[in-house]
């Protein structure tokens, strides 16, 4: 495992999920496998494990850690497609899923241009087989449509001064590895912004990761997905990293509140320890949302009521 891979809110999440030994369990994420590890400990022989990830690293890694396991099932692909996949496995119900929105250390470690410090090629594709990369983007695009990846998703208020920076500089030689993507942005901001607490370009690189793999859209899909085949009385739980998903995951969750289908089992997020972000610094944006499915639906309620 590489050195900078540690599982964030490990046993909150799994503890969260108040998983039965003969349940069906969904980790949707599955990356370094930990929270998959975890689930396992508490499963009988009679659970089973679902486990996605778009990486095909991640599923191989796990294909071997779980070779002698016949309890896990490996599916790679995207969460957004958790429906339709857990369907061709002969699974119609899960009793708990749980969502690591972070990326691993693997993926850092992974050659796909996730790391500023690094000289790898520009993609931050987690399927290596889609065909829209970060380098597609910063050398294709106009630089307004850059400029709104930056702002929006990144929240980076220098976003303009950014794309215009990116624009220029792609038209003396093609912007082709992490690295010159990272001088480049840092080039583009006030001198102050450079010697902050982050990298300067750690919202440019979140931006373009969340626009190449359609991070935000795949979440709403893979909750919505997940939600479906939860059952009465099953949990979700979900691990954010920022401030954007964490807003869709608060809001999906209140909706299912507020139309009677769910109960918020964390009305405010669930954060690591000081020891936790002590050990690893990595977690310190971390926030967990868990919600349980109620055993019926208010809709469901009202309708028996005024057809009795």
């Amino acid at each position: 495992m590489p050195s900078g891979h540690r599982t964030v809110l490990l046993h909150e999440a799994i503890d969260a999920l108040n998983i039965e030994p003969s349940n069906i369990v969904l980790d949707g994420t599955l990356g370094g496998a930990g929270h998959a590890q975890e689930i396992l400990r508490r499963l009988g022989p009679e659970g089973r494990l679902i486990a996605l990830d778009a990486d095909k690293d991640a599923i191989e890694r796990a294909a071997e850690i779980f070779k002698n396991d016949a309890r896990v099932h490996l599916i790679h692909d995207n969460f957004r497609n958790l429906g339709d996949r857990l369907a061709s496995h002969g699974f119609d119900q899960i009793d708990a899923a749980v969502f690591d929105l972070g990326w691993s250390g693997y993926q850092l470690a992974s050659g796909r241009g996730f790391s500023f410090l690094s000289d790898e090629p520009l993609s931050m594709t987690y399927d290596e087989a889609q065909p829209l990369t970060a380098a597609t983007i910063v050398n294709k695009w106009e630089a307004s449509s850059i400029e709104d990846v930056i702002r929006g998703w990144g929240e980076e208020r220098y976003a303009k001064r950014i794309a215009k920076r990116i624009v220029s500089e792609r038209e003396k030689k093609t912007i082709a590895t992490a690295r010159e993507l990272a001088e480049i942005v840092k080039a583009a901001v006030p001198a102050p912004y450079r010697h902050g607490r982050i990298h300067p370009a750690t919202k440019t690189f979140q931006a373009l990761r969340i626009a190449v793999n359609d991070e935000l859209g795949a979440l709403e899909d893979g909750l919505a997905s997940a939600w479906r085949m939860l059952a009465p009385g099953g949990r979700i739980a979900v691990i954010t990293f920022h401030s954007i998903e964490d807003r869709i995951v608060k809001r999906l969750f209140r909706e299912r509140e507020d139309e009677g289908s769910g109960k918020r089992v964390t009305k405010k997020p669930l954060t690591p320890s000081e020891e936790e972000i002590a050990t690893n610094p990595r977690s310190r944006s971390a926030k967990l949302r868990v919600i349980e499915k109620l055993e019926y639906e208010k809709g469901t309620q009202d309708q028996q009521i005024h057809s009795v």
